[in-house]
């Protein structure tokens, strides 16, 4: 990982902090919530903040980092619990095939800020900001579908 890419990555640690906090006390924004998954290692639940995107008639959770301990976590488990303000639901989380991902990060990266399609440049998943750029790198990108638990 960069340097450039570590120090982005502690900024947003910093930021999760908040976000969580926030969405802990009631306070929802945005596409943020809250995913509740057991450790793959102690079964103990790990919670982090993450975007539910809606994209191509469905929802979806897509990695932003390289190495993202979520992904691991979620690999391994059968649910996990996503949390929104002072709601809660059980779901599933389906791994979405490589070449299913591809029209997936294309639309995300068109249909969202430039500074969407820079991150993935950042954190050094992506070569190109650009949507055909990201969805390139579809096979470095996990992206899961969100089904009822």
């Amino acid at each position: 990982m960069t340097q450039q890419a570590q120090r982005y990555r502690r900024m947003v640690n910093r930021i999760n902090k908040v976000i969580t906090a926030l969405q802990r006390a009631g306070i929802a924004f945005g596409p943020m919530q809250l995913l509740t998954v057991a450790g793959r290692r102690t079964g103990q639940p790990r919670t982090f903040p993450i975007a539910v995107l809606e994209i191509a008639g469905g929802r979806y959770i897509i990695q932003a980092y390289p190495h993202a301990a979520w992904v691991a976590n979620v690999r391994a488990a059968t649910t996990v619990t996503l949390s929104r303000g002072r709601r809660s639901s059980t779901a599933r989380l389906a791994e979405v095939p490589v070449e299913e991902r591809r029209p997936l990060l294309r639309e995300l990266v068109t249909k969202s800020p430039a500074s969407v399609g820079k991150r993935y440049v950042t954190t050094g998943l992506a070569d190109s900001p650009t949507p055909d750029g990201v969805a390139a790198a579809a096979e470095r990108i996990a992206v899961f579908r969100v089904e009822p638990g």
